[in-house]
């Protein structure tokens, strides 16, 4: 019998599956049900994610979420006292690392976005395959509601898929996509019932599992090489600016 690695039981708001082709499921969730995003887990998904990675018997890998939410929630109090350069210190690293954690995943990657994704949709920019249950929304929620600017990758992402001009409006406007929409304009490659998501993901991944395990290694990492350089020269800049509004919050203003 295969021992699981360590990581499989490290991380509460993350549960881990793998079969014997090597391919892992990724399920985010908060007790069981659809994930919360909370101060922890942005403290434990870069981490989470360098474990993947450097995981080499993983073969190709799908992320996903609970229920009928890929992420929707957010509990702002855990996130602690952002107007503080010194919290913000510590959200600049993470916001930094998950980013690059998820592209030196050097397998091909797997997004069934299985409902309402309103925050932290770079992560599933970062995919090379993106499906969607026919529930799925997309929005970038959390920022301008809370007067701070959208600079964790959002800004370098959305625009690169959306095109320069829709990009910008998605983000200043908070539009929200469907999940035809979101079809349409090249965002996500299939929509599928809710019932047949996961099956599809999995369809997939077993198809790529086929290759010999160095074609997929290789092939993540020649498709990514750009999302790389744009997210290195973006992305700390975007969390920088990021934090000055949040500590301009502090004024009232």
């Amino acid at each position: 019998m295969t021992t699981e690695p360590n990581y499989f039981t490290k991380y509460e708001n993350l549960h881990f599956k793998r079969d014997e082709n090597g391919i892992l499921e990724v399920r985010m969730h908060t007790n069981g049900g659809a994930l919360i995003f909370t101060g922890k887990t942005h403290r434990e998904f870069p981490d989470a994610f360098y474990d993947i990675s450097r995981d080499r018997d993983n073969r190709v890998v799908i992320l996903t979420g609970t229920g009928d939410e890929w992420m929707a929630k957010i509990d702002f109090n855990s996130l602690g006292d952002v107007t503080n350069p010194r919290v913000w210190d510590n959200t600049f690293w993470e916001g930094k690392k998950v980013l690059q954690n998820l592209l030196d995943i050097e397998v091909p990657v797997i997004s069934a976005v299985n409902g309402p994704a309103l925050l932290h949709t770079e992560y599933i920019l970062t995919s090379d395959i993106i499906l969607a249950s026919e529930n799925t929304t997309f929005q970038d929620m959390p920022h301008l509601n809370a007067g701070i600017v959208p600079g964790d990758g959002v800004h370098v992402l959305w625009p690169l898929i959306l095109g320069p001009s829709r990009g910008r409006y998605f983000l200043l406007t908070q539009e929200t996509l469907n999940a035809q929409q979101a079809y349409q304009l090249g965002v996500v490659n299939e929509v599928l019932p809710s019932n047949r998501l996961m099956e599809r993901a999995w369809e997939l991944a077993r198809q790529l599992a086929k290759q010999p395990t160095l074609t997929l290694r290789y092939t993540r990492v020649v498709l990514t090489q750009r999302l790389k350089r744009l997210v290195s020269e973006g992305i700390g800049y975007g969390l920088a600016l990021e934090g000055i509004s949040a500590t301009d919050l502090r004024t009232g203003k």
